[in-house]
């Protein structure tokens, strides 16, 4: 399946995984390239030294295949992950909460590729001025935080709006999703939730299990009344969030203390009680573990028949 997508980032399919916090790791992220994907390291808040690491593993497992960082512009290494990533050869950063605008000249010069993650229209045109390659068009689908517009209704307009390539996010993980994508107009996808339940995901077995698990209801959003809607697989400690949102027994500052390192209790302790179980609302479509090779060979010619028709 070639598009603009492929040709951009030198992949066989066009699609891209998630940069989930504390889960896209140098394993998954390369299993998803050697896939024909485009893996994604997740930068988030880690040490420079250790993101090192996880790029030349990465680089070591793939060759010569693209894989990418994602960052958080709003993390407090933003600058040095920025120059990182130039350092290191990567070839593609996505980004997320804010303009990456101050870094955009010093990547283009490298050679990076560069792929805003956007909720909006107004923000995708933000980031094609600025001089991004393409964007992904995330829906509130997704799991982590999300931004309020539906996949559905957010993709065509940004599509409509630019010149650039668009990626689509959110409520994606078998062939229909990616087939309904291009329909709406992307050139290619962003896989989150679907990649939890891979073998090659480091996480907890309790949440991998979580995944398989849950039923199309099973997802709840907390954290809209702190201004960082996220969304989390239901549990103990996510309807106890949302209850205290809700009824206003959690003020906005008893809120963030509960969640300061819910992420990553959950992805590496399973931790039921105190662990934030980030996941996408489709997570009721998915019932087993296997290979990223296989769940994105499936994905793929389930999309192609469709789109043949």
């Amino acid at each position: 399946m070639k598009t603009r997508i492929t040709e951009l980032l030198g992949c066989e399919y066009p699609i891209l995984q998630g940069g989930m916090a504390w889960v896209a790791e140098h394993t998954l992220a390369a299993a998803v390239t050697n896939a024909g994907g485009v893996g994604l390291i997740a930068g988030g808040s880690a040490p420079i030294d250790y993101l090192r690491d996880q790029i030349r593993q990465c680089k070591a497992a793939v060759g010569d295949k693209t894989f990418g960082v994602n960052i958080m512009l709003m993390s407090p290494n933003a600058d040095d992950l920025a120059q990182l990533v130039i350092d290191e050869g990567v070839k593609v950063v996505t980004t997320g909460a804010g303009n990456p605008g101050k870094y955009m000249e010093a990547w283009k010069n490298a050679g990076v590729k560069v792929i805003p993650v956007i909720p909006s229209v107004a923000l995708a045109k933000r980031m094609e001025k600025a001089g991004a390659d393409a964007v992904v068009a995330e829906g509130t689908e997704s799991g982590g935080h999300i931004g309020e517009n539906t996949t559905m209704c957010l993709v065509p307009q940004v599509v409509d709006a630019l010149e650039i390539p668009v990626i689509a996010a959110g409520g994606i993980a078998d062939g229909r999703g990616i087939a309904a994508s291009f329909m709406l107009g992307a050139e290619g996808v962003q896989v989150g939730t679907r990649f939890l339940a891979s073998d090659e995901c480091q996480i907890h077995p309790t949440f991998k299990e979580l995944v398989v698990k849950a039923k199309d209801t099973d997802s709840v959003v907390t954290g809209r009344y702190t201004g960082h809607p996220c969304r989390n697989i239901k549990t103990k400690f996510s309807k106890k969030l949302a209850m205290g949102e809700k009824d206003g027994s959690l003020s906005p500052d008893e809120f963030e203390q509960l969640t300061l390192g819910s992420l990553r209790k959950a992805v590496q302790d399973g931790n039921l009680d105190e662990g934030s179980f980030l996941c996408g609302a489709i997570a009721g479509m998915i019932n087993d573990v296997k290979p990223c090779r296989e769940i994105i060979d499936e994905m793929f010619a389930q999309a192609e028949k469709l789109l043949g028709k």
